[in-house]
């Protein structure tokens, strides 16, 4: 049996709100409808491969304040560019270290009150970076784990296994063997972003699903969780620089 076509994809411009607006058209065969997608990569229209292209740029025009809306919001979350030089500002736990780099043959990172000391080689960008990184890692895992050591005992359950991932989009997980896993790149956020990511967690060890039971489990380790989930939703873009 042949493999589906390949849909094709297409870069275009069309003029909104008196710019003009590059857009990738995609047209696959059995498709039905027109749809548009904005995301990262800008917007994307999908239509089939028997619609006049007059129409389908008929309805991105009509479309046009909720294709604007959308490219807005995407792009106010844009990752932010880390800087890895000397004065560069770092998050952490909500607050800003103030990078301080040293030049030394051996790389490694230590925080002194508000500022992260940093020895790496002369032209090592990249060296700096991995001991950042790594400290960051250190410090994601101690913070995490005392954490779920407080909640644990507030929900009178066992402690579970705190682990690290290098997820950048998913901020935890939980599994049947009460493993909790946890992105080490949260430590960026504030104290009480953490803790909602802790104690939603921490509830599927009774409930391993999302049911009403589960967020009343939440509620009840973090009763501002919904405030605190919109929050980071509306913030996550900012922890994902490096």
């Amino acid at each position: 049996m042949p493999g589906r076509e390949p849909p094709s994809r297409e870069p275009r411009t069309l003029e909104l709100a008196g710019e003009p607006l590059g857009y990738t058209l995609v047209r696959r065969r059995g498709r039905r409808g027109i749809g548009l997608k904005v995301d990262a990569s800008g917007l994307t229209v999908s239509a089939p491969l028997t619609v006049p292209l007059a129409r389908v740029e008929r309805m991105v025009l009509e479309s046009e304040k909720w294709v604007l809306g959308k490219l807005a919001v995407w792009r106010g979350r844009q990752v932010p560019v880390q800087r890895w030089d000397d004065g560069a500002s770092l998050p952490y736990l909500g607050e800003a270290l103030t990078l301080r780099v040293q030049t030394q043959r051996r790389a490694a990172a230590q925080l002194e009150g508000a500022e992260l000391l940093v020895s790496a080689p002369a032209t090592g960008e990249e060296a700096i970076r991995r001991a950042v990184v790594a400290w960051y890692r250190r410090s994601a895992l101690v913070h995490f784990a005392q954490r779920a050591f407080f909640f644990s005992r507030l929900a009178v359950l066992a402690p579970p296994r705190v682990m690290l991932s290098s997820a950048n989009s998913r901020w935890g997980s939980c599994n049947s063997r009460r493993e909790v896993r946890l992105a080490w790149r949260l430590v960026k956020a504030r104290p009480a972003l953490v803790d909602y990511v802790v104690c939603h967690e921490l509830a599927h060890l009774r409930h391993m699903n999302h049911s009403r039971e589960f967020w009343a489990e939440v509620g009840r380790l973090c009763p501002d969780y919904m405030r605190l989930r919109d929050e980071l939703e509306a913030t996550d873009h900012l922890y994902r620089s490096f």
